[in-house]
């Protein structure tokens, strides 16, 4: 029997705001422990939340580009738990009237656009954080203690809930890192995974290929890694295909899936809303946003990194686009002028290996230094990239550079060396072919790197084939 994944995800991205979500406290990531708290975010009793108003229009926004119907009317929950890192034991919360609903997500693949069903994007409070102390790397399989940061506590939190509509690892992980591209493209959050702005759980379930059964869910937590969220993804469908293939049934958990190991111990038995026990927030009055704010933040919707993708893609094929925008290089890419598939490989490849800030690159001295790339020594391109986003950039010194094409210059060097490897060069004509790399290294070597590498290759064929 072929089995089919059956993927789900809840997205967690802290909003950056200046403020937190219901108090005043300033939002300061790596701030010293528990230096950014009051009364309202600690929970002492006789305070009341005030709701950060950047933070609403952020989440519609954020709705807007997710495709959401954006509510007339959203109420903020009580959802009820009891965690070191709750300090009102309680979240505040959006339950059954949301402020973005219904929204729609195309990931473009190679194959074809993949709709994904957006069934909410809710507003809320962040926890604190707990730090799990003497494991590895700070995770909770393997520590023996854990002290609590109460900094985060109430930063705002926007939560995206998928539909069940994402059927691989590798389409779990493409939408995750478009998704990440959007919002920090819309200046809503940082998203940044290593300062957990940027969360997500996974729910894996399994069915027969074909059916359109919902079976029994696991739920992969606090994942902050694209390449740890399709592994763990691999990682639950073989298991939970091994269970049902071996008679048994999958129970609905929790799981914490160590990168590490690559093993997913099971942290608690999956909770249903009633065991939130929701009841709406007495201290909030609902939102009900205006006609007139919900149109403008529309307005303000720039082209989605899904669209910009599908426009690349006819000029660079799917690959490099979708390279280019998740990666937040197709800016710079646009601005370079010159072979579009040649451009496209230089920012995707070279330029991101160097780190270059993409803004600071001088693209149209870039752009020349491209096009001239098969006429100056690599040494010369190499030193240009690495130069081009420093102040006053200019393509002259190096495309002046022009590597050695003249065949009646370079021949002389290359006889010289011919003469000089007797043996090397009966071991070529003898069928050890190989040894022209090191023909042309030698050349190389004695023009300084300033030799046009192809007529070096043209030129010791002719000659070592006589």
């Amino acid at each position: 029997m072929k089995w089919e994944p059956v993927i789900g995800l809840e997205i967690h991205v802290h909003l950056k705001t200046r403020t937190k979500m219901f108090c005043r406290c300033e939002l300061e990531y790596f701030a010293p422990e528990n230096s950014r708290t009051c009364p309202v975010c600690l929970a002492h009793p006789g305070t009341l939340p005030v709701p950060n108003a950047k933070a609403i229009e952020m989440t519609i926004l954020l709705g807007h580009s997710l495709g959401c119907q954006i509510a007339e009317q959203a109420t903020f929950h009580r959802k009820h738990y009891f965690y070191p890192d709750l300090p009102k034991g309680y979240q505040i919360s959006q339950y059954d009237e949301p402020l973005c609903v219904d929204g729609a997500f195309t990931l473009p693949t190679a194959e074809g656009d993949v709709p994904i069903g957006i069934v909410r994007a809710h507003l809320e409070e962040d926890a604190a954080k707990n730090v799990h102390m003497g494991g590895a790397a700070g995770r909770i399989a393997g520590a023996d203690r854990t002290l609590v940061d109460f900094n985060r506590a109430g930063t705002p939190l926007v939560e995206i809930v998928t539909a069940p509509d994402i059927h691989s690892s590798e389409h779990a992980k493409r939408f995750l890192q478009l998704l990440r591209q959007t919002v920090v493209e819309l200046g809503i959050s940082d998203a940044e995974m290593e300062k957990g702005s940027l969360r997500f759980d996974v729910n894996v379930s399994v069915r027969p290929e074909g059916s359109d059964e919902l079976r029994t869910r696991t739920e992969l937590k606090n994942m902050n890694s694209f390449n740890f969220a399709a592994k763990g993804i691999e990682r639950e469908v073989r298991r939970q295909v091994e269970i049902y293939e071996s008679g048994g049934q999958v129970e609905q958990e929790t799981l914490h899936f160590d990168p590490g190991n690559e093993s997913a111990p099971p942290l608690r038995s999956k909770e249903e809303a009633q065991d939130y026990r929701y009841f709406p927030e007495p201290d909030l009055v609902p939102l009900e946003p205006a006609e007139e704010l919900v149109g403008r933040l529309r307005g303000e919707l720039p082209e989605l990194p899904s669209e910009r993708v599908r426009r690349l893609e006819a000029e660079v094929g799917f690959a490099l686009a979708e390279g280019l925008v998740t990666s937040g290089r197709d800016e710079l890419y646009s601005r370079i002028p010159g072979d579009r598939a040649a451009v496209a490989n230089v920012v995707m490849n070279e330029l991101a290996a160097l780190g270059l800030e993409p803004s600071a690159v001088n693209a149209e001295e870039l752009g020349k230094v491209i096009a001239a790339r098969g006429e100056i020594p690599r040494g010369a391109f190499d030193e240009a990239l690495a130069e081009s986003a420093s102040p006053g950039f200019t393509a002259d010194r190096y495309v002046a550079e022009a590597a050695i094409a003249d065949a009646a210059e370079l021949d002389p060097v290359i006889d010289r060396i011919l003469g000089a490897n007797d043996s090397q060069v009966a071991a070529y004509r003898g069928g050890k072919e190989g040894l022209l790399g090191f023909f042309v290294g030698q050349v190389m070597r004695e023009t300084q790197g300033k030799a046009n590498p192809k007529v070096v290759n043209d030129r010791l064929r002719e000659k070592l084939s006589g």
